[in-house]
């Protein structure tokens, strides 16, 4: 790290003591920003370091919900409205007992260069809680999502920030979040949330936007080193939302996708994998994977296994935060890995992502990889704001047009400064340089 930013970074420490997945989030940027400061001198003159750490407001309150037997349960709920100089708040709502203020304000932060990185007018931020999902019947969770919007209705709106769906928040949670929302305002404020269903403001391509952009990034990728996913065997983990449409789109592009995974282990189909079976297993049945290796003859399942023992020459993680460490890392280049897309949010850590660009493949960090999720929210925002409805074609398109120059922005920044080829370097300081420049034009604020 650059000597005039470390003291920004200890500060962050300092002020937010125990929350070490936010700390590797400033610390993953931070990193990059020297040649940044050296530049533009006047970002430092208006400690605008210091102001992005910061989150212009963080929310936490509690959330009481009631379960089938009639016993009481609280969970916690948060939102973290990080950054709004480019627009208004933007970011997932997280369900998953690992949620935390650490965890919330790490993909906020994050969300703030990503949501700059596509161009568009969205700032930061993210939310969530500590409930867990799995397991619950639709009541007990539209019981808790109505609780949840209860408190949350009144720090959100299509002008202030937009909430989305992320890890255990799907189409059937924004559905009942947008139900109380819209019960409790008395406004059919379409904008206020995104993912919505098709039937009542969604965009066609929302769900399978993040999975498509991760597709699309690698795939840009391996344009600037003459080569493309068609014939290249591709390991994905997970197997929610993000996995299912990188695989999909990986498969469209001519990849083969011979390996998924969920939290009890992974599946590895050498012929690649089944789609519209994982599809039933995952989507309809709400199975575990090891359901699909059951239907499946030629299939292989390994319980608690690591999935990136499967050799392969394109790896894109899109389960979730620091699932691929540096020996994870060094096993995936002893085996001929050419490039690594993250579909999931700082799924690689730090270790991780320094063997790869040490061995010079092609690494897509998050922030610019799996920036389709949003970018398409954004679109479908932009439908609700002209009460219009776009095709699916006209729709993926636009992705496609997105990710590409998204591509082009880090590719290019990187070569700027002196980093060819470092899209960590040329995403991060991309995205800076677009939200520093926004908050010295607003004032001290």
């Amino acid at each position: 790290m650059d000597e005039k930013v470390e003291p920004f970074y200890d500060e962050v420490i300092h002020r937010n003591p125990g929350e070490l997945e936010f700390h590797q989030a400033a610390r993953e940027v931070l990193t990059s920003i020297g040649p940044v400061l050296a530049k533009h001198p006047d970002f430092a003159e208006h400690k605008i370091i210091q102001r992005i750490c910061e989150p212009e407001r963080q929310i936490i309150f509690r959330v009481p919900w009631q379960d089938d037997r009639g016993e009481v349960h609280i969970q916690r709920g948060f939102r973290v409205e990080f950054n709004s100089a480019l627009g208004p708040y933007k970011g997932g709502l997280r369900f998953h007992p690992s949620v935390n203020l650490g965890i919330v304000k790490f993909l906020g932060f994050e969300q703030i260069f990503k949501n700059a990185l596509t161009e568009l007018p969205i700032g930061g931020g993210k939310g969530g809680s500590d409930f867990n999902p799995r397991g619950r019947s639709d009541d007990e969770i539209m019981r808790f999502c109505q609780s949840f919007m209860t408190e949350l209705y009144r720090h959100i709106g299509e002008y202030t920030d937009v909430p989305a769906g992320d890890i255990g928040v799907g189409q059937r949670e924004i559905g009942y979040l947008f139900g109380q929302y819209k019960r409790i305002t008395n406004r059919y404020e379409s904008g206020v949330l995104t993912g919505k269903g098709i039937v009542w403001g969604g965009a066609l391509v929302r769900t399978e936007a993040t999975g498509y952009g991760t597709a699309f990034f690698v795939d840009e990728m391996l344009k600037v080193r003459d080569d493309s996913l068609d014939g290249r065997t591709v390991v994905v983990s997970g197997s929610g939302n993000v996995a299912i449409y990188a695989i999909e789109k990986v498969h469209q592009l001519g990849g083969r996708v011979v390996g998924c995974s969920d939290s009890d282990g992974y599946v590895h189909d050498p012929k690649g994998i089944d789609l519209e079976l994982l599809k039933e297993v995952k989507e309809v049945q709400r199975g575990r994977i090891r359901d699909y290796a059951e239907r499946r003859p030629n299939a292989t399942y390994v319980r608690g296994g690591n999935i990136w023992d499967i050799p392969c020459q394109v790896a894109m993680p899109c389960a979730t935060q620091n699932e691929l460490t540096g020996r994870d890392a060094a096993t995936l280049v002893g085996n001929g890995v050419v490039a690594v897309a993250e579909g999931a949010n700082m799924p690689t850590t730090p270790e991780g992502v320094e063997v790869f660009l040490d061995a010079g493949v092609a690494f897509g960090p998050g922030k610019a990889a799996n920036a389709g999720g949003v970018a398409t929210s954004a679109l479908e925002m932009q439908q609700n704001a002209s009460r219009d409805r776009w095709t699916f074609r006209r729709t993926e398109q636009r992705l496609a047009e997105i990710m590409a120059d998204i591509h082009e922005l880090c590719f290019a920044t990187a070569e700027e400064y002196g980093m060819p080829g470092n899209y960590v370097a040329g995403s991060n300081i991309a995205g800076f340089q677009r939200v520093a420049g926004a908050m010295v034009s607003l004032g001290l604020i």
